[in-house]
């Protein structure tokens, strides 16, 4: 199917604008980690996920261009300080690389549903294809390392039930007096992980920021992030389905910064929507009364400390401007 005169779709702009925006941020966080990774092993991964990046980048670039729409500044290397001492360890680059692998699969598979144009289809479904391999590939080196924590597990239940309408049992099934399923179970788990690793980012943030109104912001991210982890490993230790999830400290004792206040703005920011729509999911798959209001709350939480990021980012002048439609009302 030809093209050339098929204009690009809103949904199809803001898939590749987001693509963009959001390679060239880790782009930043790959370089960083390239400069000191010593292990044989994550460094190879770390150099294919910055080539996967910057390959991602030109193509949208090259497909921008030639619709004669404008590229996004997005992210540079006057955002990444290359001679900064190492600010994480070997291990926290392989906890970002799958972490961010879990993010961008999700978000390649949603694009595909959103785009019709033949050529941005194909351009997502290798964008999808070529993570997807690259997070198996760093999830099989954690499992060989020791260092990924299994989600928990149950005893395989002998034969399938259906929840009976009584009101004593509706109680019960919807309050607190009910064991975890395995669908709240795997959410929570996803909970306290995607912060263990988040922690430990802003706690190296925090320790190289010399803004002090970007530092605050960043000390309010790790005590809303602390509280998340407390709130649901009590959970877990409750239904004894797993000992407490620890937080491993990955961060050295560098206090010269590897990246502008700007990026690390956009990149909480970032990783602030992405908690709202993980907790919503996971508010959204559970039935018991008080899971609701615990994510209830920390939705809460995750929205308003957003509002603030946004606030500073604006305010300073460093949120670029999504691609507007026209004002027909002027």
């Amino acid at each position: 199917m030809k093209t050339e005169n098929i204009q690009l779709t809103t949904s199809e702009v803001a898939a590749l604008w987001s693509t963009y925006i959001q390679n060239s941020v880790t782009r930043c966080f790959y370089k960083h980690f390239l400069q000191h990774l010593k292990d044989p092993e994550i460094k190879p991964l770390i150099k294919e996920a910055l080539s996967l990046n910057e390959s991602f980048m030109k193509q949208v670039e090259k497909i921008l261009q030639k619709e004669n729409f404008p590229v996004p500044k997005g992210f540079t290397d006057e955002d990444v300080n290359l001679s900064a001492p190492a600010l994480f360890t070997d291990i926290f680059a392989l906890s970002f690389l799958y972490r961010s692998g879990q993010v961008v699969t999700i978000f390649y598979a949603t694009a595909i549903g959103k785009v019709a144009r033949q050529d941005i289809s194909a351009f997502f479904e290798d964008c999808l294809f070529k993570r997807t391999k690259l997070y198996k590939t760093s999830l099989d080196l954690m499992l060989s390392k020791g260092v990924y924590d299994r989600p928990p597990k149950i005893n395989y239940p002998k034969s399938i039930e259906f929840i009976e309408h009584q009101p004593s049992l509706l109680k019960t099934w919807l309050g607190e007096g009910r064991p975890l399923d395995v669908l709240e179970l795997g959410e929570i788990f996803f909970v306290v992980e995607r912060n263990c690793i988040g922690l430990n980012l802003l706690m190296g943030l925090i320790q190289v920021t010399n803004d002090k109104e970007v530092k605050e912001y960043l000390i309010k991210g790790k005590k809303l992030s602390k509280r998340q982890i407390k709130t649901f490993n009590e959970i877990l230790e409750e239904n004894d389905s797993m000992p407490s999830f620890p937080v491993e400290m990955e961060v050295t004792d560098s206090t010269d910064s590897p990246f502008s206040e700007r990026l690390i703005m956009f990149f909480i920011s970032t990783s602030n929507q992405i908690g709202f729509t993980t907790l919503s999911y996971g508010m959204s798959v559970s039935m018991r009364k008080d899971l609701a209001v615990h994510y209830s709350t920390t939705i809460a939480e995750v929205l308003k400390y957003s509002a603030e990021g946004l606030e500073i980012m604006i305010h300073r002048g460093w949120m670029e401007q999504p691609p507007l439609s026209p004002n027909r009302k002027k």
